[in-house]
């Protein structure tokens, strides 16, 4: 469906829902396009391809509004669909905090953001990459077996169109590859590690030899974990598990949880939360950015903000609703799910480098814990609670030695913010990102004491 046919499909749409009997309506439509291929000991175990095309609509009457979505686009479809939502939209519980946002504040312009590689990757190609990426790992020694590689490549379009008079589109793509294998030790116990790299922009993406290499590598040094007695020591943390932090204060500060009063920062507006050299970042401008978008999916127009600056929390993440609710401005943070439902949520977020390396980090831990990766979660964001069970390594004399398992990691989100320090190692992986950071005093609950 090419831009043209996809705004007249949405012009449609909201005139019909008017007609129907909408007081106002949003709707969005998502495209996309995904091949991947599996591979495994040698072999191509599956090619998949998925052409996606999915059409999202809300609707409001007075202050209450319903959300509804099809991928049929029959006539009488679209007709039964529009029906629905308003006759949905009737019986909805009453929202005085509902509704678009006002024309004035629509965005009518905005920026080209470098987000979308035209690059189609085929077949074949996708099949030579999984191949190379799962041999380089299992020629690692020590590596007796495989889960399995994968390639892939993923471009997507959003259309937006809405009563307001807002209208915009815009293009994603994304390309990845990984594998994750198995390396057992001479008592023929068994370790798994994994590696991947995800880019927006092919070029960027990393070699298929370096991600199975460094797959298989993380896979072998597991081997022969040791037990830790229980203790309070400082912990690092890698940047594929440091991430986590921002994932949980982007949850914390989030207006739902505010509106609702069921964050443990609900009153941390303007509060010093991090030490002063720390700065995050919701940047949806960013170049070749994972979730780069030129406005949100109420279609206002996004901007760069700080969320922390000099340790101290500036702002809420707001889509309309909950920022009516708090009495404030939208930050533009509103995302769509594909059944047309709105929350907040950032968009690329990240911790700013600090000023030292990860190796000058470990080297002022006498003793403590490496962690490598995080296994499930019992972090409670009403209290700021924090528990995980933890893989990683045992530092000792600033040197990372052995290997540890079978151990939980916990303390209090509040207490270990304030005294996160941050390495200077911070890339671009995840779309939520974060350098190696040391978190003092933190209790590492292993077994004995």
């Amino acid at each position: 469906m090419n831009d043209f046919l996809s705004h007249d499909l949405l012009a449609d749409i909201l005139t019909r829902a008017k007609k129907f009997g909408a007081d106002a309506a949003d709707a969005i439509l998502l495209q996309g396009i995904s091949q991947s291929v599996s591979q495994r000991l040698g072999n191509t175990e599956a090619i998949e391809r998925s052409e996606d095309c999915k059409l999202a609509l809300r609707v409001f009457i007075g202050c209450q509004e319903a959300a509804v979505s099809t991928t049929d686009f029959k006539k009488s479809v679209l007709n039964n669909m529009i029906e629905r939502a308003i006759a949905m939209a009737k019986v909805a519980p009453k929202n005085s905090y509902a509704g678009l946002a006002d024309s004035a504040q629509i965005a009518n312009k905005w920026p080209y953001i470098e987000m979308f590689d035209k690059t189609e990757l085929s077949v074949d190609n996708l099949i030579e990459r999984a191949k190379s990426t799962e041999e380089a790992a299992r020629a690692v020694h020590g590596i007796t077996n495989s889960e399995g590689a994968q390639a892939q490549f993923t471009v997507s379009e959003i259309t937006m169109a809405a009563t307001n008079g807002f209208a915009g589109a815009y293009k994603q793509s994304s390309y990845s590859l990984g594998v994750a294998v198995i390396a057992a030790g001479t008592d023929q116990k068994m370790e798994r590690d994994y590696d991947y790299s995800t880019k927006v922009f092919d070029e960027d993406l990393d070699k298929p030899a370096d991600v199975g290499r460094r797959a298989g590598e993380r896979a072998v040094r597991r081997l022969n974990p040791r037990p830790v007695k229980t203790c309070l020591v400082p912990v690092v943390m890698e940047p594929r598990v440091s991430c986590s932090m921002l994932n949980y204060l982007a949850s914390a500060i989030s207006g739902l949880a505010i509106a609702r009063g069921t964050s443990f920062l609900k009153n941390s507006m303007n509060k010093q939360l991090f030490s002063e050299e720390i700065r995050i970042m919701d940047e949806p401008h960013r170049p070749r950015g994972f979730r780069s978008k030129p406005f949100d999916a109420e279609g206002l127009a996004t901007s760069s903000r700080a969320m922390i600056d000099k340790g101290r929390l500036t702002s809420w993440i707001l889509d309309l609703t909950t920022a009516r609710q708090l009495g404030l401005n939208s930050t533009a943070n509103a995302v769509r799910s594909s059944n047309g439902n709105i929350e907040p949520n950032v968009s690329n977020f990240y911790m700013t480098p600090g000023k030292v390396s990860p190796k000058q980090l470990i080297n002022e831990v006498r003793q403590g814990l490496f962690v490598t990766d995080l296994m499930g979660t019992s972090v409670n964001l009403i209290t700021g609670d924090y528990s995980q069970a933890a893989i990683g390594y045992w530092i000792d004399n600033g040197e990372i030695t052995y290997p540890v398992s079978e151990i939980t990691i916990g303390g209090h989100l509040e207490k270990m913010f304030t005294s996160i320090v941050p390495a200077n190692d911070l890339t671009f992986q995840y779309g939520t990102d974060c350098p190696t950071i040391l978190i003092d005093g933190l209790v590492v609950a292993g077994k004995g004491r």
